[in-house]
């Protein structure tokens, strides 16, 4: 069963001022943030994209999104499997989908800052 990141990782508490967890509560909880920093680029960017595209263009990237989330969380409970059940496993699913989110920020920023010609780019 694949439990919700939410469910895993409580809110942020006490984490050390020098930022080094002390115990794999707040190991788990460093892995929430820096997902949840990464989740927050990852918004900013896609908007930012968004924002320049025409309507069609918009449903696709809208439609390619939503598949790669789902992709994203399926592959991180994947990845995850081994260390159901365990201290560990909040930890192990949150920095899969940190890693996995901070690639697709840049393949969104690509799309961002295109030079003039690339085919690949998607310009309305």
């Amino acid at each position: 069963m694949i439990r919700p990141l939410a469910a895993l990782l409580v809110a942020v508490v006490a984490i050390p001022a020098c930022g080094l967890a002390q115990s794999q509560m707040e190991l788990n909880q460093q892995a929430g943030v820096a997902f949840q920093d990464a989740d927050r680029q990852l918004n900013a960017v896609y908007t930012k994209l968004r924002a320049r595209l025409g309507a069609e263009s918009r449903a696709r990237l809208q439609s390619a999104e939503e598949a790669w989330i789902r992709f994203r969380d399926q592959e991180c409970a994947f990845i995850g499997s081994p260390t159901i059940g365990g201290s560990i496993h909040g930890m192990i699913v949150a920095q899969c989908q940190t890693r996995l989110t901070l690639v697709r920020v840049k393949d969104l920023e690509a799309q961002l800052n295109c030079q003039e010609g690339d085919l690949s780019c998607v310009r309305n």
